[in-house]
């Protein structure tokens, strides 16, 4: 017995000494993971929630943590786990003196400060995690918050908490939370940094990616029994007036400030030049002044008023380009108020002097009258200008001043600059979307983008500053854009705003600044009543109120308008959704064939984005509307974004996208990118409706946004590799998507997302379509399973886009090749390859 208690003793001991050493082995294995012992997990700890005060917050709410209270641990250095939403990017977006404290149903609040002043403004939001976030409130005041946290959120003001982080002494809210609670936000910033490490990924280190990597084999199986519609109008564009794309671009006009309504206001006060006279001049007149008494309508209030001798010259938009013996419309109103005859020479010179044309009229009327006459050059010169030679005159004055070339887009009056307005029809959209963006909702209420002071004659039409710094006269107007729609065989969808201003506006139309306002509810009847004339104006009949005012512009035939988007990343706000509703229901109960588009906000992520499709979810939206500019890396990464979407809801349309890189250049890279990015949308062609690049176009010497789809000067366009990408993509689109299976000879992920495909098939004229790209720095051999297709060509169409990474200038190439020759092929590095196969009998 004694013995076997001996050994029992002795398997005891050697247990424990067991245990002992392997503790040992857990606790000193540094290199294998941190520091523990066998004690579990602590069961609370502290979190310290704080901003930068040296950025104002703009950094957004950051956090650390602590066991003692004395050694803290920061859970990243830059990740934002909230940022304000309040004021312009870039310039407020302020969180100073941010506070959390505990809400009595669960959750928390966190609340802080949009100015140093304690006095207000405040912001509200709330969590349940500590990184998933509500929607944003604004108070004046402290006391215009819900009166239960009040007492609570004034004395974590008075008692914020100092901690040492970093180096540097820190001011923030403590809280006692529970461990769980701490790794979980641990996890969220290391999914975080995983993330944006592939995000930003470049092709242009790919070398160091893909050291030795061999030419990849790839082989397309189509498995046709799995087809499914796409939508047929996938592809399309986005026009915004940003970058000078309407004023001194698409819109032919040629003259500058013709109506002498610039204001100050329009560059905010930050162009002391830019006034009512911009582009104007007299040489050695007595007075040239801007007047405003009886002006030829209300809403052209200014006119110039010239007295003296002297040369009244307009230099256009920095010069007027003219071609050789072309038709210029040049226009204008006139009067002689004091009765006084005056005698006009008209002329367009060069800046050297050199008179291309001219005319001579005399202006006798004491009331406005129309003046119109053409003008021919007889060379062409691409910095002109426009000059009225006067000789002892009493008093004249001046307005509306156009000079037009009759060689527009489709010979239209008022209408497009021929070249540039090919290029976008060159793209093949399947829709235009306009006239913005942010113009579309303005920076304010009283900027808001009202579409009836765009239509009917010009002179009646209301300028206004365009919210991207400049001036917009809104010649090119409702009529003009729909107009264009129609001549290029796209569907117009017009965007208005939701009733609330854009979410980057500064200080507009409300205590708190203007995109935490709306329009005030007394006014918001009068406002929907705006909406629903619109679709009466583009669809009534020739006698309805509205349809009488379209066809008095020459379009007596309905517009058939079957679109129309209602707000634009917006924020997400009660204000907004209250509007927004409102809005909706009455457009569909009065209009219930036409489909709305609602906006999920700016970012394909965050509150504005959940709450946004809350909302879509709440009223069965038809189409909401998403924005996201991301980097190359993001868009090769994220291929299956809509994938996991529920085809049971509101269907996408991706309104406004590009991807971005350093210098925000347009380069091949990036188009490569977007092409894999397109191949993916027709995959999902079911659940995303259509799509569109931003912005469309910028003018040298004014561009405010980069990168863009096609950048022009008075007299040029050039074309960009997206450019080429887009209209690859809408001139071989399809209505019927048509799986691939794909099996490859190097299954490494990075590798296999590098390669993107997609078939499609045309049904109108049975064309089958193959969308090849590759972005890796190896050629890829591919194989095509055509047999699966019972393809009946012989013959196909292959356009291809290749070239350097950092080209800017890459187009594609074009070239026949039999249907045999298709089944085996080899894509160059950084490439995209369409094939498209002829129909025909085999």
């Amino acid at each position: 017995m004694e013995r076997h208690i001996f050994k029992l003793r002795a398997y005891i001991l050697f247990l424990v000494r067991a245990v002992c050493f392997f503790g040992l082995i857990w606790v000193f294995d540094v290199n294998a993971r941190p520091v523990r012992t066998a004690t579990a997990d602590p069961d609370s700890a502290q979190l310290f929630a704080y901003a930068k005060e040296k950025n104002a917050g703009r950094e957004g709410l950051l956090y650390a943590w602590s066991l003692d209270g004395k050694q803290w641990n920061s859970i990243g250095t830059a990740l934002a786990f909230v940022k304000s939403d309040y004021g312009r990017w870039g310039e407020e977006k302020r969180m100073i003196n941010p506070v959390i404290i505990p809400k009595k149903e669960g959750g928390w609040a966190a609340i802080w400060q949009l100015s140093p002043s304690s006095e207000g403004p405040y912001a509200y939001t709330h969590t349940s995690d500590f990184y998933t976030w509500g929607r944003q409130e604004y108070f004046v005041k402290l006391n215009n918050m819900d009166h239960s946290i009040v007492s609570e959120v004034k004395n974590s003001l008075s008692a914020q908490h100092q901690v040492m982080l970093n180096g540097e002494t820190v001011k923030g809210t403590k809280l006692k939370v529970s461990w769980t609670v701490i790794k979980e936000l641990i996890k969220h910033y290391d999914l975080a940094v995983l993330k944006q490490k592939q995000w930003y990924e470049r092709s242009v280190d790919d070398d160091a990616r893909f050291p030795g990597l061999q030419p990849l084999n790839v082989r397309l199986t189509p498995r046709t029994a799995l087809s499914k519609p796409i939508s047929d109008m996938l592809v399309g564009v986005f026009f915004e007036d940003i970058n000078y794309a309407a004023d001194g671009g698409l819109y032919a006009e040629l003259i500058q400030n013709r109506d002498f309504e610039y204001k100050l206001s329009d560059k905010q006060g930050h162009d002391k030049n830019w006034n009512q006279k911009t582009a104007w001049s007299v040489d050695g007149a007595e007075q040239f002044h801007i007047d405003s008494i009886r002006p030829i309508h209300s809403n052209n209030k200014y006119y110039a008023s010239l007295s003296g001798s002297g040369i009244f010259r307009n230099i256009g938009y920095d010069g007027i380009a003219l071609h050789k013996q072309e038709r210029y419309d040049l226009s204008f109103f006139g009067r002689v108020p004091a009765g006084k005859k005056a005698r006009l020479n008209i002329r367009i010179s060069t800046k050297e002097g050199k008179v291309l044309d001219e005319t001579s009229l005399t202006v006798a009327d004491k009331d406005w009258k129309k003046y119109q006459f053409v003008l021919t050059p007889s060379s062409a010169c691409k910095d002109a200008v426009l000059e009225f030679a006067f000789t002892d005159v009493q008093q004249l004055d001046l307005d509306l001043i156009s000079l037009f070339p009759q060689n527009t887009f489709k010979g239209r009056k008022n209408g497009m600059r021929k070249d540039l307005a090919e290029a976008i029809a060159a793209l093949n959209p399947r829709f235009v979307r306009f006239p913005g963006g942010c113009l579309a909702h303005g920076d304010g209420i009283e900027n808001i983008y009202h579409w009836s002071r765009t239509v009917g004659p010009l002179e009646s039409r209301v300028p206004q500053r365009n919210m991207w710094g400049y001036h917009q006269t809104v010649g090119l107007g409702y009529y003009e854009y729909f107009q264009f729609c129609e001549d290029i065989g796209a569907y117009a969808v017009p965007v208005v705003a939701a009733g609330v201003p854009c979410q980057n506006s500064g200080s507009h139309g409300h205590p708190l600044g203007g995109q935490q306002c709306g329009i005030p509810m007394e006014d918001m009847d009068d406002y929907v009543q705006e909406v629903l004339n619109l679709i009466e104006w583009a669809n009534g009949d020739k006698n309805s109120t509205w349809g009488k005012v379209r066809a008095a512009a020459g379009h007596p035939e309905p517009f058939h308008l079957k679109y129309i988007g209602v707000g634009n990343e917006d924020l997400i706000s009660d204000v907004f959704e209250e509007r927004f509703t409102m809005i909706y229901n009455a457009i569909r109960e009065k209009y219930p064939e036409i489909q709305v588009i609602g906006t999920a906000g700016p970012f394909f992520q965050g509150t504005d984005y959940v709450e946004g499709w809350k909302i879509a979810d709440k009223l069965r939206i038809p189409i909401m509307d998403e924005h996201y500019y991301q980097t190359p890396g993001w868009f090769i990464h994220n291929q299956d974004f809509y994938d996991k979407y529920d085809r049971s809801k509101s269907q996408v349309y991706l309104g406004e996208y590009a991807a971005h890189i350093d210098g925000r250049a347009s380069t091949l890279e990036v188009a490569l990118a977007e092409a894999a990015y397109l191949t993916a949308l027709e995959r999902n062609g079911d659940i995303v409706k259509m799509a569109s690049y931003a912005p469309l176009l910028a003018k040298d010497g004014y561009t405010q946004w980069r990168p863009d789809l096609i950048y022009f000067t008075n007299t040029d366009v050039r074309l960009t590799p997206s450019y080429y990408v887009q209209q690859l993509f809408g001139n071989n689109s399809g209505t019927e998507y048509i799986p691939v299976e794909a099996s490859y000879s190097n299954a490494a992920s990075d590798v296999r997302k590098r390669v993107a495909f997609s078939i499609v098939k045309d049904l109108q004229d049975q064309s089958f379509i193959i969308k090849l790209v590759n972005i890796l720095p190896v050629a890829v051999n591919m194989q095509l399973e055509l047999d699966q297709l019972n393809v009946k060509g012989d013959t196909a169409l292959v356009s291809q886009l290749t070239g350097k990474l950092e080209s800017k200038t890459a187009k594609p190439e074009e070239k026949i090749v039999t249907v045999d020759k298709l089944k085996n092929q080899q894509l160059p590095p950084y490439s995209l390859t369409i094939i498209r196969i002829q129909p025909g009998a085999k």
